[in-house]
């Protein structure tokens, strides 16, 4: 009856004879930044940023890879998918509190692991791009920021990769008409179910920042923000507005957030400057499509609009020897990304590194490549610290011409002994064939009495 009534009251506006209005897209989920991350609390690594850019009037949205139903729980006994449900709703009241009420969740996994590629497998790589495409579409963002996708000695959790993955390569693909057509394409019946009638948007800029403990090899790759400025909005440092968000946060952090009742207001200011955000907030440029200084304002140089699809400028693989041999999986994977996305400035540690729990294993992979017009037979040997030993993967392999064969390393790990070295150490495999060179693989590792799985 209702809809009848608006019915009637409104279609004698209507005249025949107007020209008949094409809708726009949807000007309610346009947003100036888009924070791309992995897990509820996650977005705490920009949260004082956020404050300080919803403060000068930007628009922000977020969006979540997974729901977080791996992490622990120190508010209550639910885990596993009871509680992906709970950290959703601490996530949204948590973006509330800072006056973000635009917040999606792609579905993935929550993976505990450093591998980026478990985590993209985890989560349907194909699928959730295509998602977060669909959102970059809907959201129309300025700006994505994101974790630096790469393998760095800190937390290195696969889940934040993934997140930085997935938003590039959104970046990349969300202006090109080519890419998921389906979405871009209108509906040619009335109630067509599938077709979406978006339009392609290329964001302008996208920004990461860095999930390492290393911070000399990011220092000027972008700009910096102090996050002991005072809010002309809230009257309050941008460092406490983020405080106050990550309060819902209590299965995360309950004991922590317990701590904070019992400081008074000049501990908790020395706790939150001296330790999370001593020296402010810093991120890394990846790309601007915009022109500007690296260390710019992020919207420095951003004009509104639309502006033309940019393919990413492809860097030529490098040749290599008839006989190489090479780090395989995640760091593998990210020497191609970095040159498929036009990102060989991003910093990234030379050798590749990793921190591991003491007394488990470190898995080195490899390709051995033969591109000669006979198989070779490729000797590989380890190069390992004192007390490190090797469990497998030495010895004499066959390559076939014209072929690439995985190999593997397998190394047991001491435990961290009174004296023991905790700083990262260098591991090398040697390879040689018929007493000819062919080169060595390095790799930093540093031993923790707690770390992620490799």
């Amino acid at each position: 009856m209702l809809c009848i009534f608006f019915a009637e009251f409104v279609a004698p506006i209507t005249s025949a004879q107007a020209p008949k209005q094409i809708l726009q897209a949807d000007a309610r989920y346009k947003v100036d930044i888009l924070l791309v991350v992995a897990h509820p609390d996650d977005e705490g690594a920009a949260t004082p940023y956020l404050a300080r850019a919803i403060d000068e009037g930007k628009l922000v949205a977020v969006i979540y890879g997974t729901r977080g139903s791996s992490g622990e729980n120190q508010s209550g006994a639910e885990q596993a998918p009871a509680l992906g449900e709970i950290r959703e709703i601490e996530a949204r009241r948590a973006l509330a509190m800072l006056g973000v009420d635009k917040v999606w969740f792609l579905g993935g996994k929550d993976t505990a692991s450093q591998d980026v590629l478990q985590s993209l497998a985890n989560w349907g790589h194909g699928a959730a791009l295509e998602n977060l495409v669909r959102l970059v579409r809907l959201t129309r963002p300025e700006v994505i920021l994101t974790f630096l996708p790469g393998t760095f000695i800190g937390e290195d959790h696969g889940d934040h990769q993934a997140a930085g993955v997935l938003a590039t390569e959104a970046f990349d693909l969300a202006g090109d008409p080519a890419v998921f057509p389906e979405q871009v394409a209108a509906p040619m019946r009335r109630l067509e179910p599938y077709l979406e009638n978006l339009r392609p948007w290329q964001t302008k800029k996208i920004y990461y920042f860095a999930d390492a403990d290393r911070e000399e090899i990011f220092r000027d790759k972008g700009p910096s923000y102090s996050v002991k400025e005072v809010s002309r909005s809230s009257k309050q440092p941008y460092w406490r507005a983020a405080l106050e968000s990550f309060r819902a946060h209590e299965t995360q952090a309950k004991g922590f957030l317990d701590s904070l009742g019992k400081m008074d207001e000049a501990q908790i200011e020395k706790m939150a400057t001296s330790d999370f955000w001593s020296n402010g907030i810093s991120f890394v440029l990846g790309k601007s499509l915009m022109g500007g200084r690296v260390t710019g304002d992020i919207f420095e140089s951003i004009t509104p609009g639309a502006i033309a699809f940019a393919r990413p400028n492809v860097s030529i693989e490098p040749q290599r020897p008839e006989l190489s041999v090479e780090l395989a999986g995640p760091w593998n994977f990210y020497s191609g990304f970095r040159r498929e996305h036009g990102l060989a400035h991003l910093p990234h540690p030379e050798p590749p590194e990793i921190a591991l729990q003491e007394g488990t294993e470190l898995v080195i992979p490899l390709w051995l490549r033969n591109q000669s017009s006979a198989a070779q037979e490729i000797s590989l040997r380890v190069n390992l610290p004192s007390g490190w030993t090797v469990a497998s993967g030495e010895g004499k392999f066959t390559v076939a011409a014209k072929q690439t064969a995985a190999a593997r390393m397998e190394v047991k790990l001491p435990l961290i002994g009174e004296g023991s070295k905790t700083e990262a150490q260098e591991v090398s495999v040697h390879a040689e064939s018929k007493g000819r060179e062919i080169g060595d693989v390095k790799l930093r590792v540093e031993l923790r009495k707690r770390a992620l799985p490799e």
